[in-house]
Formats: structure tokens, C-alpha cells, sequence
């Protein structure tokens, strides 16, 4: 058998193996360690406890769980509540505003947390029914919390962009910077979108109550502190950072102690928020170290058979095709991909193939790892399979049916390929924050 049909018998195995339902790292393991003892024999044993050194001597690693345990302490203590109802006074006078300061939260939260899961769990069940109350269209909401949730894996600290890097060897810092303008840009123009529907439409999105939100400016004011602390926390996280006082680790440190903090002096640190988010942040941290000590092991076996450089060749030897044609050829693999599998899946399974081919290409592996992000946010969205939109079907009320999420999310994913494309077109956009911070 030769070394190309092996690497796509491997491939279709995994895919065939996800697609049965079994957990990630259970179907890549599996592929790998079969694969790894029918080419290498006894020898290949070695090769999972080699990939486990490997991952423990990832010094970045200790981030995930401490920005996974931040987010989760934030959200379970209810600070996450308090910044929607300072949202809710501040633009509810807007046709719209409710959805508006629904992607604004999304925005903090995706600084606080870096999953998107978090985001939609908190959107589903604090935004989602508060504007369904008020008269909201329930179709246009409902595409605004799944849109709102995405951009959990793009904004800083995302934990996707952290195991893009760890698998494609690239500085995290780097990743981080790359994406949080994409990431504003994607909130702002979600919000453009929303005003001028709103303006055009204003049923769908009705202004909140004069009564409600007429409240004496002392007490808007008072209503602002609510967004002071997740402020504090990420200025003093990520700017510490960026000022060179603090390594990504340290500053994943001040993160989670800081939410711990904030936390306590809300008065809502006790026993049941403590044990749901150490549970929660126990579960989330293994379940990625899993991931990547699979992906590890699929990695060397894959690189060992010399897939890349067959694919190199297929593509560009065989095909003939041009760099910008192969980047678009990935990209819409991605899209596919999506609609069975989740980010993780698809990072640790295209990742160590594709990165050395961008490489080769002449691309910035930095500025396709912001590519990859905004790709996943539009492939796992996308009907008939997308993973967000199963999800929000297990979070939302009664009365949104599958469908309407189906339509719900067209118009939001036609905003973020836009997105997509103003990156590709112009790379700056991701890389000139990157760019500027690392040459002072």
C-alpha cells in the first residue's frame, strides 16, 4: 500500500469514526495508535508517551485552565447578569438596542472566557428570553445570540486561537493580537447590520418601555459599574501582557485570580459557585488535553508517512494549482468539515497538514490562524449539521423550532464572509496589531 492510500485510508477512518458519535480524542486516538502499530510494529508504543511529554512540556498549556476556570466564575457568580441589565437600560431607547447590548455582552464575555459555549449558554438564557418578552422577532434574536456567541474563538483570550498555536507552533501573544481586531470588526458590523434592519423593520426589534429605562442618571451611572470589573480584569490580564510585565502564563494567573476577586467582593463566592466552576473548568481542561495528546499522536504518525509532502505535491505538482487557489481549496474544506464536527475536531485533524503547506506557500501562519477562526465561526453555523446550531436548539425556549434557527443564522453568516473576505484581501487587518506590538 502506498504511503498516500495509507494516509487517506487513516483520514476516512477518522471521519468515520467521528461521525459514529464517538468522543474526539477516543476516534483520533484510535486512528492513531491502530495506524501507528500495523506501520511500526512494538516500536510504536512509544509514540503516545512521547506525545505526552510533549503536551507537559508545554509551558503555555497552564493558560487553558486558568482561562477557562475566569470565564466560568464570572458567568456562575452572575456578573455576567448584572452587565446585561446595565446593557439593557443604556440601549434600550435604540430600535434594536436589546440585540445591540446582546452583542456587546457577547463581546466581554468572549474577553472573559475565550469559548463560545459560555457565551451561548449565558445569551440563551438571559438575553434570549428577556427580548422574546419584550417583543423581539424571535427569528432575528435568535441568529443574533449564535452570532454574538462565535466570537468567543476569535476574540482574545481565545482558547482556540491558544491550541492553534500550541498545534502550529506560533506564539500565542501573537494569535491573540491577530484576532481581536477581526473580532471587533465581526461585533461592529453585526451591529450595523442589526441598526439598519431595525431602522428599516422596527417591529422586529421594538425600543424597551420609556418607564424602564427612564431612570434618573445617577442611577445609569450607578448601572455602570457593572461593566467596570470585567473591564479591570482584562485591562489588567491583557495589558500587562502587552506592556512586557507579565508572560502569557502570568497573565492567565492575573485573570483567574482577579474573577476570584471580583467574585468575592460581589459577595457571590460561595460553595455552590466554587464547585460548578472547578467541576466545569475540570471538565473543559481534560477534555482539550485530550484532545491535543490525540491530536499529538495522529500528528507524528501522519507527518511520519510523509502525508504532508504528498498533499504539498497533489496540490501544487499534480493540480497545478495556484497558492491563492489552495488557500481557497482549505477554506472550503473547513466549511464542510463544519457542518459535522466542532473547531477542535477540525483544528487537530487539518492542522498539522495544512500549516506546512501555508508555510510552504509563503503565507503568514499567523494570519491563517485568524482565517481558520472566522471559517469555523461560519462553518459551524451552517445548516443542515453546524455544531452551534444543535446546541442552541438545547438551550433555547420551547417556541423556536429548529427551523427558524436554520433561518435565523442566514444573514448573520452572510455578515461574517464578508468579514472573511475583508481579511483576505487585506491581511493588515490581522496582522498590523501583531505587528506593531512585537517591533517596539
Amino acid at each position: 500500500m502506498s504511503y498516500e492510500t495509507i494516509a487517506i485510508v487513516m483520514f476516512a477512518s477518522m471521519l468515520a469514526m467521528l461521525l459514529t458519535g464517538q468522543r474526539v480524542f477516543g476516534a483520533i486516538g484510535f486512528v492513531s495508535a491502530a495506524a501507528a502499530l500495523l506501520l511500526y510494529g512494538n516500536g510504536a508504543v512509544e509514540m503516545p508517551f512521547n506525545a505526552a511529554f510533549k503536551l507537559f512540556n508545554w509551558y503555555p498549556l497552564l493558560t487553558l485552565p486558568l482561562f477557562v476556570y475566569m470565564g466560568y466564575i464570572l458567568s456562575e457568580s452572575g456578573i455576567a447578569d448584572d452587565l446585561y441589565r446595565m446593557f439593557h437600560v443604556w440601549f434600550g431607547g435604540l430600535k434594536g438596542g436589546l440585540a445591540v447590548g446582546t452583542i456587546m455582552l457577547m463581546v466581554v464575555i468572549s474577553a472573559m472566557n475565550g469559548l463560545s459555549v459560555a457565551g451561548m449558554a449565558i445569551g440563551a438564557t438571559i438575553a434570549l428570553p428577556e427580548m422574546l418578552r419584550r417583543g423581539y422577532d424571535k427569528i432575528m434574536i435568535t441568529g443574533v445570540v449564535q452570532a454574538g456567541s462565535s466570537l468567543g474563538i476569535l476574540v482574545p483570550p481565545s482558547v482556540v486561537l491558544v491550541l492553534y498555536g500550541m498545534i502550529a507552533r506560533q506564539p500565542v501573544g501573537k494569535l491573540w493580537l491577530a484576532g481581536a481586531i477581526p473580532g471587533l470588526m465581526m461585533a461592529a458590523l453585526f451591529i450595523i447590520y442589526i441598526v439598519v434592519r431595525c431602522k428599516i423593520q422596527p417591529h422586529l426589534g421594538p425600543t424597551v418601555r420609556k418607564q424602564e429605562r427612564d431612570l434618573p442618571l445617577a442611577e445609569k451611572l450607578k448601572l455602570l459599574r457593572a461593566g467596570i470589573i470585567p473591564f479591570l480584569i482584562f485591562f489588567f490580564m491583557t495589558g500587562l501582557f502587552l506592556m512586557g510585565i507579565t508572560s502569557l502564563v502570568e497573565s492567565s494567573a492575573v485573570g483567574a485570580t482577579g474573577a476570584t476577586i471580583a467574585a468575592f467582593v460581589k459577595g457571590r463566592l460561595n460553595k455552590k459557585v466554587v464547585e460548578e466552576t472547578v467541576r466545569k473548568t475540570l471538565g473543559i481542561s481534560c477534555m482539550f488535553m485530550w484532545i491535543i495528546l490525540a491530536a499529538l499522536s495522529f500528528g507524528a504518525v501522519f507527518d511520519g508517512i510523509g502525508a504532508v509532502r504528498a498533499i504539498e505535491s497533489l496540490f501544487i505538482t499534480n493540480w497545478n494549482l495556484t497558492p491563492w487557489e489552495v488557500l481557497i481549496m482549505m477554506q472550503l474544506s473547513y466549511l464542510v468539515m463544519g457542518m459535522f464536527l466542532d473547531d477542535t475536531a477540525m483544528l487537530v485533524i487539518v492542522a498539522p497538514l495544512y500549516v506546512p503547506l501555508i508555510i510552504t506557500l509563503g503565507f503568514d501562519p499567523i494570519w491563517y490562524g485568524v482565517l481558520y477562526t472566522i471559517t469555523c465561526q461560519i462553518a459551524y453555523m451552517t445548516p443542515p449539521f453546524g455544531y452551534n446550531l444543535f446546541l442552541m436548539r438545547a438551550m433555547a425556549p420551547k417556541e423556536i423550532t429548529l427551523f427558524d434557527i436554520y433561518r435565523s443564522i442566514i444573514p448573520f453568516v452572510l455578515v461574517m464572509t464578508v468579514a472573511l473576505i475583508l481579511v483576505i484581501v487585506f491581511p493588515q487587518i490581522a496582522l498590523w496589531l501583531p505587528e506593531y506590538v512585537y517591533s517596539r
